[in-house]
């Protein structure tokens, strides 16, 4: 199990193949994305790397963090996060990874905070059908219908589908295609669409029910 990366996502465009049909894609982008540090089995209880995403200022890093990264020898990051790995698949704090990481055709897991929509009704959370249009139903027919029982249990159940807030949720889809790789200008484009906003950041890895690509380099593509 090798390391997955951190991402921004830019937006969406599209791809011309040859034949002149398109393929829509989302673009995610890699800015200096480098180890900030590892986990080891022996030290910590497993095995792990974490990665810093783009370069931030040293006064808009706490000064725990600023200890942190003082420890590793490494500028300090605007986005941290860590990912377990395989002993053999450890990376050395500084190295510095590349879009290259993947390849054409490969099946990866993207994860991401869904877009937030705020208080939404039961048909909207939910795809409930709603209430009849006529037979003596009025005013209420985008409502969600019964919500509970009688007397006995009393009281309506915890986790129970109603309206209430949606959206800003870790969200993963799985088994999306990488469609095209700029190494150079650290772009991942892959097919259709991935959870959250433009301009939040995302976790891209290996799919974890298709066996990696061939071609994929191990432990990472890195950069020199």
């Amino acid at each position: 199990m090798r390391t997955g990366l951190l991402a921004r996502k830019l937006g969406m465009t599209r791809l011309f193949k040859d034949d002149g049909t398109h393929v829509p894609v989302t673009v995610l982008h890699l800015d200096d994305l480098r180890v900030v540090a590892q986990r080891t089995q022996a030290r910590d209880g497993y095995d792990a790397v974490q990665l810093g995403w783009g370069r931030a200022k040293v006064k808009n890093v706490s000064k725990p963090n600023r200890g942190h990264y003082a420890a590793t020898k490494v500028e300090p990051a605007k986005k941290l996060v860590e990912f377990r790995v395989a002993a053999d698949a450890l990376l050395e704090p500084g190295a510095v990874l590349t879009a290259a990481h993947f390849v054409v055709g490969q099946k990866i897991d993207v994860c991401g905070i869904s877009k937030g929509k705020g208080f939404a009704g039961a048909m909207k959370r939910w795809n409930f059908r709603g209430l009849e249009a006529s037979h003596g139903v009025s005013v209420s027919h985008r409502s969600h219908g019964s919500t509970g029982n009688r007397q006995d249990p009393g009281k309506t159940f915890k986790n129970k589908k109603m309206a209430g807030h949606l959206g800003v949720e870790r969200v993963t889809t799985l088994n999306i295609e990488v469609a095209a790789v700029d190494a150079a200008k650290g772009l991942i484009m892959v097919r259709g669409a991935v959870p959250g906003s433009a301009g939040g950041y995302v976790l891209v890895r290996d799919a974890v029910k298709k066996a990696r690509h061939a071609d994929a380099p191990y432990p990472a593509a890195l950069a020199g």
